[in-house]
């Protein structure tokens, strides 16, 4: 895949910051593609403290229900985590995964934050924006906003509000679950990226393409002999209060 290049990856926190100020002011709304067929999911996976980062770009087939496609990347990483900061961390890793899929890709569904964030651009609208891709967020915290009550049944929502904005939604994607918070990456609304995940969403609290990719970035860790705690990157990661969501 084509990836855009906007900005340099080695900055100081501040230009971090600034860029993602700057950037976030290019994301744009829309409706779904009218061919949307094949959604990608992203993840990155690393021990606690390491600078080994797995990450993964897998493209799932929503005709077919089936993977189509699987691209890792393990990459070192030299910036350290600062909340609100998480793209200039994971985003290179989980581009050098996407610059290896040759499939066509319609839509993309990052685990992390899109425009729920404090400066309206998570990891979800870093990467959907440097791919030129309709995308959403879909996060397991929330970071930002705040929502009322949700429904325990598949498909209820409630608005996330922020600043007298409404950034995302709360979704539960399976009955009786804790539900998942979505927010628009690039190309697409609030309205549009809750009907992209919840399309996605089959038998799991996680949309099949970033559940895929979840599995698929740990099985890599696994491969390459690094254990996995508790076998999850956010339960890796419990040093870092409220790290995953930014």
């Amino acid at each position: 895949m084509k990836i855009c290049s906007l900005h340099s990856w080695d900055v100081p926190y501040s230009e971090a910051r600034s860029i993602q100020e700057s950037l976030g002011k290019k994301v744009r709304f829309g409706p779904l593609p009218k061919r949307l067929r094949f959604v990608a999911g992203a993840d990155v996976s690393y021990e606690k403290h390491s600078d080994l980062f797995f990450a993964g770009a897998v493209v799932w087939d929503m005709k077919k229900l089936e993977v189509v496609e699987e691209c890792g990347a393990v990459t070192r990483v030299n910036f350290p985590y600062i909340p609100g900061l998480l793209s200039f961390r994971e985003a290179p890793s989980i581009l050098e995964a996407f610059r290896k899929v040759t499939n066509r890709v319609d839509a993309v569904i990052v685990d992390g934050q899109g425009i729920a964030h404090p400066r309206g651009f998570g990891l979800a609208s870093h990467i959907c924006l440097l791919l030129d891709k309709p995308g959403a967020g879909c996060a397991k915290s929330l970071l930002v906003g705040k929502h009322g009550p949700v429904g325990m049944r598949k498909g209820d929502r409630t608005d996330l509000m922020y600043d007298g904005k409404r950034i995302g939604v709360a979704l539960r994607t399976r009955d009786n679950v804790k539900p998942v918070f979505i927010s628009p990456g690039h190309r697409l609304g609030v309205d549009e990226t809750a009907e992209l995940v919840l399309r996605c969403a089959l038998k799991y609290r996680l949309p099949e393409p970033t559940r895929m990719a979840h599995n698929y970035v740990n099985k890599l860790r696994r491969d390459a002999g690094i254990e996995l705690l508790d076998g999850d990157r956010m339960q890796n990661n419990k040093a870092n209060p409220g790290r995953r969501p930014s």
